[in-house]
């Protein structure tokens, strides 16, 4: 394979990357060659051969950033810590800031061979597998949020405390930013949301972006071998992250990544009311008041996100060929969220 990855956008210059990693110990017996991986959204992603060795590359893309986003620093950080913490991440090689090797800040991660599920549905599988997957997924994101980020050496990885406050905040500005047009749904939820958080707090490990297709199985097994995509992981509100994991249950299949509509007893797939009540006993909590809040909060948050998305590809600047269409979910995203801000405060 070349050093220049033909349509991506991105070009990764091999011999300085071979060089680097003769420097660090990592270069295999034959020459690298890099191969740019499908999908993601944010950091250009690339399979690395090198002899006998493989690795993944995740870089920065280039060009000017929106603050605070494409932190790989965070992800190599948050994905060290936790190999000593029970959760499955990818083994961690290096992280290099020099962006004379590949243009932009890159780190280097154990490459995890196993099933990334794409279809929340999961066509394919008998019913009792799927529900083994949801029940594993189900299980990982409690433990994640089990852990102690000052015993995982992450108790400075973000601010404790008035989480929702802050992103509403943060995912309205980045909106605001990168806003190609008017929607009047996110008007709707950027007046709203800050006026009805719910009362109480809490603080633990957040993954920000807990997914299926976030999540590398096991080639046989119900078994996740690695979670991947941290870049907006931090310190946050574990109902913020676990509601975002349920907009499955919210999103149509016909729209995306949504199993919105389907029949999920036949399939085997457990109803939102049953996959939270499994979630609360693993977490030792009674129930989860006001969580019309939170599907709103994380519809909008997505929203936010994918014109983030649509704004980047107006700009020259987007990783994914398809970041025109992502771009264009912002608008239905955004009034699924605002009817159930609606329906919440109907009740």
């Amino acid at each position: 394979m070349s050093g220049s990855d033909a349509g991506s956008g991105t070009e990764l210059d091999v011999a300085a990357l071979e060089g680097y990693l003769r420097k660090e110990g990592l270069a295999g017996a034959t020459p690298a060659r890099a191969k740019r991986l499908t999908g993601g959204q944010s950091n250009p992603t690339y399979l690395i051969d090198s002899g006998d060795r493989r690795y993944v590359l995740r870089k920065q893309p280039p060009g000017k950033l929106l603050p605070s986003a494409h932190a790989v620093d965070r992800e190599y950080r948050v994905m060290k810590a936790l190999g000593s913490q029970d959760i499955p991440v990818p083994r961690m090689y290096a992280y290099c800031t020099d962006a004379g090797v590949v243009g932009t800040p890159f780190y280097l991660m154990e490459f995890m061979d196993g099933r990334i599920l794409l279809d929340p549905s999961l066509p394919g599988f008998a019913a009792s597998e799927r529900g083994a997957i949801y029940a594993e997924m189900n299980r990982l994101i409690a433990q994640l949020h089990k852990v102690n980020p000052a015993a995982a050496s992450l108790g400075d990885f973000g601010k404790p405390g008035n989480y929702f406050a802050r992103q509403i905040t943060r995912w309205t500005r980045q909106y605001k930013e990168s806003a190609t047009e008017a929607i009047a749904a996110m008007d709707g939820l950027m007046e709203w949301l800050p006026a009805h958080i719910p009362p109480g707090d809490e603080t633990c490990l957040v993954h920000g972006d807990y997914r299926i297709d976030n999540l590398v199985f096991d080639k046989r097994e119900a078994r996740v071998i690695a979670i991947l995509d941290w870049e907006l992981a931090t310190l946050g509100h574990p109902l913020a992250d676990f509601s975002y994991h349920c907009m499955a249950w919210h999103i149509p299949a016909t729209l995306w990544r949504g199993i919105g509509g389907l029949d999920l007893p036949a399939l085997g797939i457990p109803t939102e009311a049953e996959y939270v009540d499994q979630y609360c006993r693993q977490t030792g909590r009674d129930g989860i008041a006001n969580w019309d809040f939170y599907i709103a909060y994380n519809l909008f948050r997505i929203a936010a996100i994918l014109q983030g998305i649509a704004h980047r590809a107006l700009s020259g600047n987007a990783n994914a060929d398809d970041a025109v269409e992502m771009g264009r979910r912002a608008r239905p995203l955004a009034a699924l969220g605002w009817e159930r801000a609606q329906r919440m405060m109907q009740h």
